[in-house]
């Protein structure tokens, strides 16, 4: 599998095909976005995570489209919804598996359980997480205390960029037993219908920014802006090409 080091994050390059062996692997998987990824330059716990997580995907089709003009690199954008479209389809068939979400409301929080147990789907545990500013408040004891007891196949945290990923790599470091941290945020929320209707056709033409600024431009128009700063990010910094396609 093909990586692509960059700003010393480890990039998996991702094929759909692929899926069924990474999926059982152990580990945090983080999926940066267009409008995350600016933040590695200011906020060094992000980017600490994305250095430490063990799968990076392409989730961003602007840093895909960056990487392909800029630095002549190719690469499968591999976006959160693509990510749990197959995992929804995986847990169908492995209704057994514990999935333990960490929610950022109680709205939210019924919707996704909901969702999970239409997929058939009964080992379902809901947290509902504080509101994490500092990195006093990311040592969240309490969850850590509730995850170990469960012991869940997969630890899903549906919170914002940004702080997702440094909960990850903090439940990563401190929890004894190895499990899957995907950190897809808000990306269950297409599949509930809390989020704009995205579907396959839409991810794969990198039109999903299209939809989520007609479905909510206030929120995501700040956000579009602030993504043209991994334009000036990709032009001044180096981009390593490690393994093949196969």
């Amino acid at each position: 599998m093909k990586k692509i080091i960059f700003k010393e994050i480890n990039f998996l390059d991702f094929k759909e095909d692929q899926f069924n062996k990474i999926i059982k692997k152990k580990g945090l998987f983080v999926f940066p976005s267009g409008f995350g990824l600016p933040s590695i330059e200011k906020d060094s716990r992000y980017h600490l995570s994305l250095k430490k997580a063990d799968f990076v995907f392409f989730d961003s089709g602007f840093f895909v489209l960056l990487l392909k003009f800029l630095k002549k690199i190719n690469v499968n954008k591999f976006s959160g919804y693509k990510f749990l479209n197959q995992f929804f389809d995986y847990l169908k068939k492995n209704k057994r598996k514990s999935i333990f979400c960490i929610d950022p409301n109680l709205r939210y929080s019924k919707k996704n359980k909901a969702y999970l147990n239409m997929l058939g789907l009964k080992n379902i545990y809901n947290y509902l997480a504080p509101i994490y500013k500092t990195n006093k408040e990311l040592n969240d004891k309490k969850l850590l205390k509730k995850i170990t007891k469960i012991k869940p196949n997969f630890i899903m945290i549906n919170l914002g960029g940004g702080t997702q990923e440094v909960l990850g790599l903090y439940l990563k470091k401190n929890l004894k037993f190895k499990s899957s941290i995907i950190c897809t945020g808000g990306a269950i929320s297409f599949f509930t219908g809390d989020q704009a209707p995205i579907n396959n056709f839409i991810d794969a033409f990198y039109l999903g920014w299209l939809i989520r600024l007609i479905f909510n431009p206030f929120i995501f128009f700040k956000r579009f802006m602030y993504a043209l700063k991994l334009l000036p990010i990709v032009m001044t910094n180096k981009a390593k090409v490690y393994g093949s396609d196969k």
